[in-house]
């Protein structure tokens, strides 16, 4: 059924904050979606992991979360977070994200992240910056960045512990236009 109350909308895909309720479809989508998001991403895939994990992304200042539904039937095409927020003179926060696996390579994802950078730059979330930090071999996602003007900052070794090894990633940003 779709959700009426997205934060932004698209032509094909709203914007949405997770919900509890949420849990059976995004875990069962990230189930089917193993194969495209390993060896870059381990996002919840049980309930009792789901639970928390939406809590923690609804709950105070530091993170944002969002589901990219599609607007025709409301299936969740994928997701959006902005983590590590930090307001005052910085104003930045860190994505992450991936689509799932029925709905990647239609443009969806990024559908979404464009919708996500005018809120989150916009009077949204009133942010001035966001980064991206990738793995240099994910070209899937440094495209996806990169197509929506993401700058390459730099190489930051040993970023991320990933899969159980600290692994290089490559720092992507951007900035509010300025106004």
């Amino acid at each position: 059924m779709p959700y009426s109350t997205y934060v932004a909308e698209g032509p094909r895909v709203g914007l949405r904050p997770f919900r509890p309720a949420d849990g059976p479809e995004f875990t069962a989508r990230v189930r089917e979606s193993r194969a495209l998001h390993r060896p870059w991403l381990f996002p919840p895939d049980t309930l009792e992991e789901y639970a928390p994990y939406a809590a923690a992304l609804a709950e105070g200042e530091r993170r944002a979360g969002f589901l990219v539904c599609e607007r025709d039937g409301g299936a969740a095409a994928g997701f959006i977070n902005v983590n590590n927020i930090v307001r005052g003179a910085f104003r930045c926060g860190a994505l992450g994200y991936g689509a799932f696996a029925h709905a990647a390579g239609r443009g969806l994802l990024g559908e979404g992240l464009d919708l996500l950078l005018a809120h989150a730059l916009g009077p949204g979330l009133g942010l001035h910056r966001l980064e991206a930090n990738v793995q240099p071999g994910n070209t899937a996602s440094i495209a996806l960045v990169r197509g929506r003007g993401f700058r390459l900052e730099g190489l930051s070794p040993d970023f991320l512990h990933v899969a159980g090894a600290w692994r290089d990633h490559e720092r992507w940003a951007i900035t509010a236009p300025a106004g």
